[in-house]
């Protein structure tokens, strides 16, 4: 199995991270991939990851953090990805409009499409945040030509959405929310997809699956997303590993 998106960086692990990892290994997660969401946290990031090869990254600025960024951070970005082939994605990177000003957006915009012509021209995937913007996301890739590949972290739009995304190349990421029976369009989504579509996730520390509210989110908890998925599909959850696996190597160039 692989987990195509923990934080497992932050500082919710600090206390066991190493058991945590311990732990997953006897699971049979075989990576974990930590993206990247602000220009602070990127070489504490990549020393965590050189210290041990279950652990792949992405670097961004995530748009939570873009009004404390710079365009200096956008340079640094770039500096980091020439230095270390082992960048796996330009991510965490996209688009947050809840809550926000016009200012807010605009400068989201900007940071967005920098970090995407980065993407296109080190020929790296990209992983994508939204809400309350698919709209906004799916117009930009186009608009950019975007044909990197990345995938959609935390799916939750309409199935019309979903073919917009596969259309541009990309996965879709499924976690904890296809866990509760609440989450019915979203769940109905994901019964039509095909499994060539969709990578593993957890988002670990946040996103709990059902049952753990308000507990800690962990990448050991990714055996029962895969098999909800596996059930909501109605195929065999060994199918569900192994080709969400494939996925993930395939996008994130694992093989390598």
């Amino acid at each position: 199995m692989i987990d195509s998106h923990c934080h497992l960086d932050f500082d919710a692990f600090d206390i066991d991270r190493n058991e945590v990892l311990n732990r997953c290994s006897q699971l049979g997660i075989k990576k974990i991939i930590i993206p990247g969401t602000q220009s602070s946290r990127w070489q504490s990031l990549i020393e965590l990851c050189e210290r041990s090869s279950m652990l792949e990254y992405g670097l961004g600025i995530h748009p939570y953090f873009i009004n404390q960024s710079e365009h200096a951070h956008i340079d640094n970005l770039i500096t980091l990805i020439e230095q270390h082939s082992m960048v796996r994605a330009v991510g965490e990177i996209g688009l947050d409009f809840h809550d926000t000003d016009q200012h807010s957006e605009n400068k989201q915009q900007d940071f967005f499409t920098q970090q995407l012509t980065i993407a296109k021209h080190y020929k790296l995937p990209v992983i994508i945040h939204h809400r309350r913007s698919h709209n906004e996301i799916i117009r930009t890739l186009k608009q950019q030509k975007f044909q990197q590949s990345g995938v959609i972290h935390a799916f939750s739009g309409s199935y019309q959405q979903a073919k917009s995304y596969l259309d541009l190349g990309f996965k879709l990421g499924f976690g904890g929310v296809i866990t509760y029976s609440r989450a019915r369009k979203t769940r109905d989504v994901l019964k039509q997809l095909p499994l060539s579509a969709i990578v593993l996730e957890t988002d670990a520390p946040d996103m709990p699956i059902c049952g753990k509210q308000g507990q800690r989110n962990s990448p050991e908890y990714l055996p029962e997303i895969a098999q909800h998925i596996a059930v909501i599909k109605d195929v065999g959850v060994e199918e569900v590993i192994e080709q969400t696996s494939a996925n993930s190597c395939e996008l994130f160039a694992l093989n390598d």
